[in-house]
């Protein structure tokens, strides 16, 4: 199982994707707040649908209790400030994925913690500014299941 962690995160309709997503692939999502949202508004649940009761999320008061409470674990950030492609690496059941807020991502303090193994990056065109939160997550979550040989761990 992959650990997915959403520092902070702001817009319902992704972290709704995002939970989709987890509950689909068996990852567990870990929410740091503050939160844009709350978890049972409409607008979360809608874009959830009926996947929320059937995902595992925990909500913790910040990334330091978020991290001591997942053991055995490497610590991937995604950021576009990341110099290593998310294809570089050769993930292990357990990683964990940190993404930061939709509109400031990972601020630099957590990004240059010892917890981060690497800041990853995904490719995109040189005058983009970022892509979807949720789109981000599906990619590289995916990549690991790839290299797992399409294992849902």
């Amino acid at each position: 199982m992959f650990n997915i962690v959403l520092y902070q995160p702001e817009i319902p309709p992704n972290t709704g994707n995002i939970i989709r997503l987890c509950a689909n692939t068996g990852a567990m999502l870990h929410l740091i707040p503050p939160l844009g949202f709350v978890l049972s508004k409409k607008t979360l649940k809608r874009a959830a649908l009926d996947y929320l009761d059937l995902a595992t999320i925990k909500e913790h008061k910040n990334i330091g209790e978020c991290l001591d409470s997942i053991k055995n674990t490497r610590v991937f950030a995604l950021s576009t400030k990341g110099t290593t492609s998310y294809t570089k690496i050769r993930y292990k059941p357990n990683d964990t994925l940190l993404f930061g807020s939709e509109t400031s991502g990972l601020p630099r303090e957590v990004l240059n913690k010892d917890y981060c193994s690497e800041v990853l990056r995904v490719p995109m065109a040189e005058e983009s500014r970022s892509i979807n939160l949720s789109n981000t997550v599906a990619i590289v979550l995916y990549e690991g299941i790839r290299q797992l040989d399409n294992t849902l761990v």
